[in-house]
């Protein structure tokens, strides 16, 4: 895990306004989960009550959710909304084809689910996230049915991966959807993320994984030299 850097703050906070502008009247509005995430919020919040008119807006926990309905975003879910015209969402790691890894804050599965339902993925973070191969840094989530931990997780280390089950303040982490979270290291990164996606899915009790793939459209970078917007390679 890479230590924070208080600059990180700020580049978290240009990234969030710079992909609030993004969003036009009557845009449909997929909110992502997570410190950067919420800078995204809080910066979409502002420009609504400047005037800002969106259908309405999905959010991807109920810490969004709370967090949005705080700043007069008005909130519905994906049964009203079934589709989005835009999801903006932070990353654990970006790789220079926009794949990723997410899922830390536990939320990978409704963030998985709200990205896919959304016509434009736009992934937001600071270029500590950046790298060239996925895995170095973080490990990829695996949310896993209960009932099937033991099993899952025998079929995780036999693809190569050093497997933690999340905790969370000293007791096992429960995701919104009353699920477990495997974390998988993979000392030496992953060479195939697609192969690797393929594997994790094809093991029955896994749900989903933090693992993605061919979704991000854009990022939204910030750093010491000001926001840029990045295109798959």
């Amino acid at each position: 895990m890479t230590q924070h850097d208080p600059q990180q703050d700020i580049w978290k906070q240009q990234v969030g306004e710079a992909a609030a502008k993004l969003v036009e009247d009557n845009m449909i509005v997929g909110l992502g989960t997570g410190s950067t995430a919420n800078q995204f919020i809080l910066a979409l919040g502002r420009r609504v009550q400047q005037g800002l008119r969106i259908a309405g807006a999905v959010s991807s926990s109920q810490a969004s959710h709370d967090l949005a309905t705080s700043m007069g975003i008005p909130v519905a879910d994906l049964d009203t909304y079934p589709e989005l015209d835009i999801y903006i969402d932070g990353a654990d790691e970006i790789d220079p084809q926009l794949q990723l890894i997410k899922g830390a804050g536990g939320a990978l599965l409704r963030e998985k689910i709200v990205a896919s339902s959304a016509r434009r993925f736009v992934v937001i973070a600071d270029t500590s996230k950046l790298v060239q191969r996925l895995g170095l840094l973080f490990p990829v989530p695996v949310e896993v049915v209960p009932f099937a931990i033991t099993p899952v997780r025998k079929r995780l280390e036999a693809l190569g991966a050093v497997v933690t089950t999340r905790q969370r303040a000293g007791q096992t982490f429960i995701t919104e959807n009353q699920n477990l979270i495997l974390d998988c290291a993979f000392p030496d990164g992953i060479a195939d993320p697609v192969t690797l996606n393929a594997h994790l899915h094809a093991i029955v009790g896994v749900v989903e994984t933090g693992l993605f793939l061919q979704m991000a459209k854009q990022a939204v970078i910030g750093g010491a030299d000001g926001v840029h917007i990045i295109q798959p390679a």
